[in-house]
């Protein structure tokens, strides 16, 4: 198989998007632009429609799956996740192939552009260094009853093996937490390995029905931190998190008092809750959403509860990503940089707006104020950007951006930048943008090797 720097690999790829943009490419600076990934592809097609009253097939896109295949197979070859490429056609079939080399210090974006840029190496956005806070007072749930939860469990999964102190006390050392009694008198009764159960399913069924979940072994306990939870830069700096006094759980991404032992059936992670909010119980069930980044929700106030008395729907807990926490100014949303100006704002959001450009003024001098993402064209004056002084993620257009640049006025603070693309910007002028901004913290750039070959007159 060609490697991923052979012509020859992107030579029916190339075939194929020459012919779907004939006409782009024949105009000055016409190029065409996509990414492959071992998982998926973005390519400026049109696919052909199925006739009349039949679904669309396989075999509708066998040429375009093949063409791909071919790129993916070269990039499993390379150990690569996927790759960014730009290219120039000529109308006698000379092209030019950019492929948009991997930085480790560029998360993987849409299409062809560059998702965001890792400024400061490890960092990682404020709701993912934030730890538990103290909550004075809590306690374990009034339902704990461990004489009680074993002989249910006893009863309802009889025959079951059972974890041995070794065992368990490996799982604690690998943890470096000791587990609750509660989870030791659980793995005292079932350890929940499926090669205990030998093939058996209805084995496996009693011990879902029992505890109401499909239980970890020993083995396979994690703690359900914020590294747990990874999010790409982009998304997870406009998120927040905020417990408030009334909270069960608090709102955080992971914590190191947050046991995963289970899982809902349905992807979503059970746990049991050691720093528990300000109206919660130490040991408390808690359900992580595996469609949410932040925040967990209570199912039950105990093991003994949860297993008693079922998992219920949950309660759930408020999340940080409202105003005054996070405020959006848009067409949809507030409607001024005033509105949205807290001494609590931690994230501003100026998204599509058919307004006068806004100016950044309300928002000088805010404490808390960490993340800032504009869409282009919607600031009055990008340099004001150059107060706002506790920024750590900072997402522009390339216009904006230019503006920072050419002034130097680059807030050196941030520890994270993106670049919002509309339309169909060229993705090397992009890349240059990203790569003057990487120079500034003398981290990694975007490398493209180009490619040249000759596909020979069109069809």
């Amino acid at each position: 198989m060609p490697s991923i720097h052979d012509f020859t690999t992107w030579e029916p790829v190339l075939r194929l998007l020459r012919a779907a943009n004939a006409e782009s490419l024949a105009a000055p600076g016409g190029h065409v632009a996509g990414r492959i990934g071992p998982d998926g592809w973005s390519l400026p097609l049109r696919r052909r429609l199925p006739p009349p009253g039949r679904a669309a097939q396989v075999e509708d896109m066998q040429d375009e799956f093949e063409a791909v295949k071919r790129v993916q197979s070269a990039l499993a070859d390379a150990g690569a996740d996927g790759i960014p490429f730009v290219a120039e056609i000529s109308p006698s079939g000379r092209t030019m192939l950019h492929l948009l080399g991997p930085s480790p210090a560029v998360e993987a974006g849409i299409g062809p552009y560059p998702g965001s840029l890792i400024l400061v190496e490890g960092s990682v956005p404020e709701p993912w260094r934030r730890l538990p806070e103290p909550a004075p007072g809590v306690v374990p749930a009034p339902s704990v009853d461990l004489a009680s939860l074993e002989r249910t469990l006893r009863e309802r999964i009889p025959g079951a093996i059972g974890a041995t102190e070794a065992e368990i006390a490996a799982a604690e050392a690998r943890l470096g937490v000791a587990l609750p009694d509660e989870l030791k008198v659980l793995y005292r009764v079932t350890r929940a390995r499926r090669g205990d159960w030998g093939g058996d399913y209805e084995a496996a069924e009693r011990v879902f029905e029992a505890v109401g979940c499909e239980l970890f072994s020993p083995d396979d306990l994690y703690i359900a931190d914020a590294p747990s939870r990874p999010c790409p830069w982009e998304f997870a700096a406009t998120a927040a998190v905020a417990t408030p006094p009334d909270a069960a759980v608090q709102g955080l991404v992971g914590s190191p008092g947050w046991i995963a032992f289970a899982d809902t059936g349905g992807g979503d992670r059970i746990a049991v809750d050691l720093t528990p909010g300000p109206r919660g119980h130490t040991g408390q069930i808690i359900v992580l959403d595996h469609e949410q980044n932040i925040g967990a929700d209570l199912l039950a106030d105990s093991l003994t509860d949860l297993v008693m008395n079922g998992r219920g729907e949950g309660r759930s807990g408020r999340r940080g990503d409202k105003p005054p926490v996070v405020a959006r100014v848009n067409v949809g949303s507030l409607t001024s940089v005033q509105a949205a100006a807290d001494a609590g704002l931690e994230v501003l959001s100026i998204g599509v707006w058919d307004g006068e450009p806004l100016s950044l003024a309300p928002v000088t001098g805010l404490p808390r104020l960490r993340t800032l993402t504009a869409y282009p064209g919607t600031l009055a004056d990008p340099l004001e950007i150059a107060k706002l002084t506790g920024l750590e993620f900072l997402q522009l257009g390339p216009e904006e951006w230019r503006v920072l640049l050419d002034a130097g006025a680059v807030p050196r603070g941030l520890s994270a930048a993106a670049i919002e693309v509309r339309g169909n910007r060229h993705p090397l002028a992009i890349g240059a943008i990203a790569n003057e901004l990487l120079a500034l913290w003398d981290r990694p750039p975007i490398t493209p090797t180009v490619l040249e070959g000759h596909l020979g007159p069109a069809a």
